[in-house]
């Protein structure tokens, strides 16, 4: 499979995920196979909840922003990301964390603001800079694991104080790194983990064990650690694309995001090819803060191209 599949799949996948997860956020475990019994039959990208069908949220959104920053600045702009977050949090979109919310209204200048919020919290491990994350994935892939997983720490630590957020999304970088490169990502977690800081390296090591199973979590899985082992689970238990979000929005909770996180894995592992295009066609993602602009499916292949060229 060409690499440009993988990149392509992996920004598709997150989107996809994160669209069909939406309606089903906070509901209970098998909501969506109880309401789709058949894989396959279609009507999936249903809409609910406040949202319209094939609408993607935040995570796809603020994935959006930090591609076109990488983009448009050549490469990682900390103070540019932090600024397009600030314009969109700004735009009142319909959902957004609230930690993240704080972090980008309370006024603070971009390298202390969420450093403050933990500081005054002492909670900032949730999934928000996990979720963001196909899309810096997939450009800082060919610099190499040093590099993606230190990159993947500093878009983190825009919005979370916590470092524990930025070891799930440097985990997240790393193996959307070697599933590009045509390598088992799930085969090489114990090298992964012995990169992860010390501190936080047990808790990874638990989530993502080969028998780990969510029902096992001790957090709801808007924290980092478990949204991030539940994404892993449902690529290891699964056989393709298409089952393995079916199970990430089983799981309930917080299904858009467990589901982007599945997406974007799933997406580099088997390819744009193996999402469905009846979950493709209706995808869009509304751009609070950027002139009304809504991307769809050619725009996000544009960016992914771009972004893994």
């Amino acid at each position: 499979m060409k690499r440009i599949q993988r990149a392509t799949g992996a920004v598709v996948g997150s989107a996809v995920g994160d669209a069909l997860g939406a309606p089903f956020e906070f509901g209970p475990q098998g909501a969506f196979s109880a309401r789709f019994p058949a894989p396959g039959a279609g009507g999936e990208m249903c809409g609910g909840g406040g949202w319209d069908p094939g609408e993607a949220t935040d995570d796809t959104q603020m994935a959006v922003l930090v591609a076109e920053s990488l983009l448009e600045r050549d490469g990682l702009d900390l103070p540019d990301i932090f600024a397009r977050f600030q314009r969109w949090a700004a735009a009142e979109p319909k959902d957004i964390g609230l930690q993240t919310e704080d972090v980008l209204t309370n006024g603070m200048p971009w390298d202390l603001a969420a450093t403050i919020h933990f500081q005054v919290n002492q909670r900032a491990a949730g999934n928000g800079s996990l979720m963001r994350a196909s899309t810096s994935a997939i450009h800082f892939a060919a610099a190499g694991q040093e590099a993606t997983m230190d990159a993947a720490r500093r878009i983190a630590a825009l919005t979370h104080g916590d470092r524990a957020a930025w070891e799930g999304t440097a985990i997240f970088h790393e193996l959307v790194r070697l599933a590009l490169d045509d390598v088992d990502p799930l085969t090489a977690l114990p090298d992964i983990l012995a990169h992860v800081d010390p501190h936080h390296r047990d808790r990874y090591t638990t989530v993502l064990a080969s028998d780990w199973h969510p029902d096992q979590a001790t957090e709801f899985n808007g924290a980092v650690w478990p949204c991030l082992g539940s994404a892993v689970w449902a690529l290891r238990t699964t056989t393709g694309f298409e089952e393995a979000i079916r199970a990430a929005i089983d799981l309930g909770g917080d299904t858009d995001t467990v589901a982007a996180v599945t997406g974007g894995l799933a997406g580099a592992f088997y390819g744009l090819e193996a999402i469905p295009a009846r979950w493709t066609q209706p995808l869009h993602v509304p751009l609070p803060g950027s002139d009304g602009r809504v991307l769809h499916l050619a725009d996000l292949l544009h960016l992914a191209h771009h972004l893994g060229g």
